[in-house]
């Protein structure tokens, strides 16, 4: 497949904001794609060579692809940078400075999809003292042999700045379209995706085989099951009112949620956003196989930090020293943890996901054997509002956050949040329920002691209706001189000089970032807001909801996907909550 007809495709992509334009661009390239490289272009779509969980990254720095424009063009370093510093973008200044190109190529090789996918997949590869030298070999090869559109579009995805607005959701409405004919089937697809989080793969299956194929979508061990989250409740009163009685309530532990892959002695662990975070545990590596009674399983526990004297849970934070590239080995030493197991996916090559809770709990004690660094969460059945209020005691007092609530007779449903997951933190329990994860879309430059950093930060909700990330405050607050060193290290690298498509906001911040790191934060109230667009005309007509007061509570939600954030439903809710206990306090 030429590679100009996805260039152009991308090109159209760039010029539209609009979803439904989006996805019939999609379904017009989809049915020009042939079906052995529809995989390739799905990745391409989502700026990448594979799904997240291989952990394959090209790691091409802007002034190396700078280096190999010059290499092609036979312009200097210099003009390159000056154009760069023009246009903002690598791959627009790229563009027209091969429009000016001054050396000839005689032989021209074909630029097609399957070469520069190829292509780039060696130069992830690459490593070692002349992987630079190799690296610029082979981006130079490609420009010579492209067109100043193809060129553009090249480097946009070397650099991962390709930044087209499109997210898995409308990829797989397209899919349904061009390969079913009905939107609707979607929904199909999207089972598919929430079991493999593969969705070339999935792409590949519906194109060559159709859907009742991917109807017959299955597990495959050591490819991550997108997880199952829950939705959050301020009292005892509403979680009853919700889940009506009898019902599982588990300790909500401080930790990191991790998905465990057995077979034999091998072990991969996922993160909840789907990275595999194997090398972080070497501890859960070594210890599970001797713990699991099956041949091989997928479950999900919390990795929880732990004081190794007493035993006592610690906090999040204590956990993340864990993430680093060095010294792995002190890490583990210095930061113990217990694995806390709360539910089984796949057992002994059987799907587990339509169990029900109590089946799958059940199930999960009898192949999972208990010692000092295996634990099960505790778990008790609840009844009525004082066993909800009694166990959540016991779980304040033993370190943990919270409770999760979960509906007994009810199946795993993987990449799914709803109300048969219930969450119930006491932070919540106050009028606001303030307590959200939002997304980092925004940075201003620090002044005085914070000079040399981002004094403060544009957050966002998720919008899962138009799968954008929209404003809903500045937080410039709760941050620790560390807290900002911290941050800084982690946002500079996501640092875009043209607003993410997906990004809705009327604000303007100094710097834009890709929507990717989550925070916790806390506020005062919420409040209709002229300015800030999360559930914009939802509640009043062009208006949206922002935070009032809103304060860092010092956790760095490494863990989450940017889709995991707080949504506009969750913050609506909390609106409508303390709204109705501001009435209520009236009438008394």
């Amino acid at each position: 497949m030429e590679f100009s007809v996805l260039a152009d495709s991308f090109n159209k992509m760039e010029s539209t904001r609009k979803r439904l334009e989006l996805t019939q661009l999609l379904v017009e390239l989809f049915e020009k794609t042939p079906n052995e490289v529809i995989s390739k272009i799905v990745y391409l779509i989502q700026g990448k060579l594979r799904p997240d969980f291989e952990g394959i990254e090209l790691g091409v720095a802007e002034k190396l692809a700078i280096k190999a424009i010059s290499k092609s063009s036979g312009i200097s370093i210099k003009k390159i940078e000056e154009e760069y510093r023009k246009e903002g973008d690598l791959g627009y200044a790229a563009s027209k400075i091969l429009e000016q190109k001054t050396q000839t190529t005689f032989l021209v090789e074909d630029i097609t999809v399957e070469r520069v996918y190829e292509t780039l997949f060696k130069i992830s590869k690459l490593g070692g003292s002349r992987s630079q030298d190799m690296k610029i070999k082979y981006i130079s090869s490609l420009l010579n042999d492209a067109n100043p559109l193809e060129a553009r579009y090249i480097l946009k995805i070397l650099l991962g700045s390709l930044r087209l607005g499109i997210a898995e959701n409308t990829v797989m409405d397209a899919l349904a379209i061009a390969f079913s004919g009905n939107k609707d089937n979607r929904k199909i697809l999207e089972y598919a995706y929430n079991v493999s989080s593969d969705l070339g793969k999935v792409a590949e299956i519906i194109a060559t085989k159709g859907l009742e194929r991917i109807k017959k979508f299955e597990v495959v061990l050591f490819n991550p099951i997108r997880p199952m989250l829950a939705d959050r409740v301020k009292s005892e009163e509403e979680a009853i009112g919700k889940m009506g009685t009898n019902f599982a309530a588990e300790y909500k532990l401080d930790g990191e949620r991790v998905q465990i892959h057995v077979e034999g002695g091998k072990v991969v662990l996922f993160s909840r956003s789907l990275e595999n975070i194997s090398n972080y545990y070497p501890d859960i590596i070594e210890k599970i196989p001797k713990a699991i009674q099956a041949d091989n399983a997928i479950l999900e526990a919390e990795a929880v930090a732990i004081n190794e004297n007493t035993g006592d849970f610690l906090p999040f934070q204590e956990l993340m020293h864990r993430r680093r590239k060095y010294k792995i080995e002190k890490a583990v030493t210095k930061y113990p943890i217990t694995v806390n197991f709360f539910d089984i996916l796949y057992c002994n090559g059987k799907i587990c996901l339509e169990l029900n809770y109590k089946d799958r709990r059940e199930k999960l004690e009898k192949i999972v054997r208990e010692d000092d660094f295996v634990k099960y969460i505790p778990m008790t059945i609840v009844k009525n509002e004082n066993e909800i209020k009694d166990f959540l005691e016991n779980s304040i007092n033993a370190g943990s956050e919270g409770l999760m609530l979960k509906m007994l007779d009810k199946p795993y449903q993987a990449g799914s949040r709803g109300s048969n997951w219930l969450k119930l933190k006491r932070e919540y329990q106050n009028e606001l329920g303030d307590s959200l994860d939002l997304v980092v879309i925004g940075g201003f430059f620090g002044k005085g002691r914070r000079t040399g950093s981002y004094g403060t930060l544009l957050l966002a909700t998720y919008d899962e209706d138009e799968d954008t990330f929209t404003s809903i405050c500045k937080v410039g607050t709760g941050f620790s001189d560390e807290d900002l060193d911290q941050l800084y290290q982690i946002l500079n690298p996501k640092v875009t000089i043209k607003k993410n498509p997906r990004i809705n906001s009327e604000m303007e911040a100094d710097v834009w970032f890709e929507p990717e790191l989550v925070i916790e934060v806390v506020a005062s109230e919420i409040t209709i807001s002229p300015i800030h667009q999360a559930a914009k005309d939802k509640i009043r007509k062009d208006a949206g909801l922002a935070l009032r007061f809103p304060k860092f509570t010092g956790k760095i939600r490494l863990e989450k996907a940017a889709e995991d954030a707080s949504t506009n439903e969750e913050v609506i809710t909390l609106y409508k909550g303390q709204k109705k206990v501001a009435h209520d306090r009236n009438l008394i």
